[in-house]
């Protein structure tokens, strides 16, 4: 057996795909905030195939950790000189083992926030890249705007030289770059939010307003925010793949990457301070990224929802299991053909039938064995922005919104904390006590769960959703998930 680290690189490499390149002789011209499974399998795996082909050499990455959660990925990653080895996971069950040296340092920001502060502000930086997840940008979800009363927020900033959210170092770094006459940067999100670049601006922006408002004017004129589309999924490490990895290759590698082999990266084409040859290991560069944005948004991360949440309320436990009961396959397929296409205009060189079909086998992939649980994890804060865009839409047009009404409806049902087979379920969810109270308070008055506004605005004021969002509701109490699909799907799937 062999510890991963750079000193046994040279024997690792006997086994698996290991750096053909010094790892010392790397610049970090990225920082990344947020070093979890997802920036792992995707942004450093991208960086990590142009080092081999000596393509970025100024463009390692100084991984993050921002939050003292992150206390034990910090550490690991640490302990190994920031390796770790990606396992792929192909359809046909075969394993592709690949380490992945593109993280050449690891700052744990609770430990020395200043120093954090510097490193992104250091003239050899020129990108910072997030995954904070969709609730680390901080805004309300039925307004947009940024959220000021958040008490990390107010600890930012009455204490700007200890800051505890992106906003305050981002902040504080970008002042210090201004302060020495230093050049602008890029800040790019990778996080599934449309429009994510224009999101992070506006919210940093708003956060500077109340922080630093002589900063804003140098902010428009130096820092460029591209929207992107990230996509690769990513299951959570479980410790069968430690040991297999352990038992197949020999190495001991305390925190290793699953993900699929299919990964797809848009990004708009707005660097300020140079970037990396992205487009030589596959990314795409565009105009403009929303399309793209609101295709995968919608049908990958809608699907995801959809079938964890009908998933989770009949029992299942992953979401190939999912998408292989051939009532909840039907259903997604006829949520995306007759309620998402019609939403998604022209999408120049995508053919949308292929994709939807993709998406099918890459959520049926039963080697992955993407966890329910992992999936319907904050979903308050993944649903305004996965299916409600489709609900609004299709409200407008007057087109149908029966499929994602009884998803919805689903979504109230599952946040009584308890399935078809009357066994718990784990809810990870911010606002998890305030949806177990609006959900006992439907089961009297479905439509009471449509109350909470900072999710669904004002839904509830539409006859339409509200009398469909009732209909399902009432269909899934009296018969069931699987029933109420069939119900549905007498009248809606031809």
């Amino acid at each position: 057996m062999i510890n991963l680290n750079s000193n046994n690189l040279t024997e690792i490499s006997k086994s698996v795909s290991a750096p053909n390149y010094n790892r010392s002789n790397i610049k970090s011209g990225i920082v990344h905030v947020g070093i979890g499974g997802f920036h792992r399998a995707h942004e450093a795996f991208y960086i990590d195939e142009l080092l081999r082909r000596n393509e970025a050499r100024n463009w390692g990455i100084c991984g993050v950790a921002l939050l003292e959660y992150d206390t034990k990925i910090y550490q690991t990653l640490k302990s190994q000189d920031g390796l770790y080895t990606l396992i792929v996971k192909e359809l046909d069950g075969s394993l592709s083992n690949r380490v992945i040296g593109s993280i050449i340092d690891v700052m744990f920001a609770p430990e020395n926030p200043w120093a954090v502060v510097e490193k992104m502000a250091s003239p050899e930086t020129k990108i910072i890249t997030l995954t904070i997840t969709e609730g680390g940008y901080n805004f309300n979800e039925a307004t947009g705007e940024f959220v000021v009363e958040n008490p990390l927020i107010q600890h930012d900033l009455k204490n700007p030289k200890t800051p505890k959210t992106v906003f305050g170092y981002l902040t504080q770094a970008l002042k210090l770059r201004k302060d020495n006459n230093q050049e602008g940067l890029t800040i790019q999100s990778c996080d599934n939010i449309q429009g994510n670049g224009h999101v992070t601006k506006k919210m940093l922006l708003s956060f500077i307003e109340h922080a630093e408002p002589e900063l804003v004017s140098w902010i428009e004129k130096n820092v460029s925010f591209p929207n992107s589309m990230v996509d690769r999924i990513t299951p959570a490490t479980v410790p069968s793949d430690i040991s297999i990895l352990k038992d197949t290759t020999g190495i001991i590698d305390e925190w290793p990457v699953v993900c699929e082999p299919f990964k797809q990266w848009v990004i708009e084409e707005d660097f300020v301070a140079g970037r990396p040859a992205w487009e030589k290991v596959g990314a795409q560069f565009v105009d403009d990224v929303v399309p793209y944005e609101k295709m995968k948004l919608t049908l990958l991360n809608a699907g995801h929802s959809v079938l964890g949440i009908l998933g989770a309320l009949i029992g299942y436990n992953t979401i190939d299991e999912t998408v292989h009961d051939e009532d909840l396959s039907l259903f997604l397929k006829t949520y995306m053909n007759k309620e998402v296409t019609p939403t998604l205009g022209n999408l120049k060189g995508v053919n949308l039938d292929e994709y939807k079909q993709t998406l099918l086998e890459r959520f049926g992939n039963t080697h992955i064995k993407d966890q329910v649980e992992r999936i319907c994890s904050e979903s308050s804060a993944k649903i305004p922005k996965f299916i409600l865009p489709t609900v609004i839409s299709n409200l407008k047009n007057n087109d149908p919104v029966d499929l994602a009404a009884f998803v919805l409806a689903a979504w109230a049902v599952y946040s009584l904390g308890e399935n078809e087979k009357e066994e718990d379920i784990i809810i990870k969810d911010a606002m998890e006590t305030v949806l177990k109270q609006k959900a006992n308070e439907a089961k009297v008055n479905p439509k009471l769960f449509l109350e909470l506004e900072s999710i669904f605005g004002d839904l509830k004021s539409s006859k339409t959703f509200v009398d469909s969002f009732e209909n399902a509701y009432k269909n899934i109490s009296e018969f069931g998930v699987k029933k109420g699909i069939f119900e549905l799907n007498k009248s809606l799937i031809k």
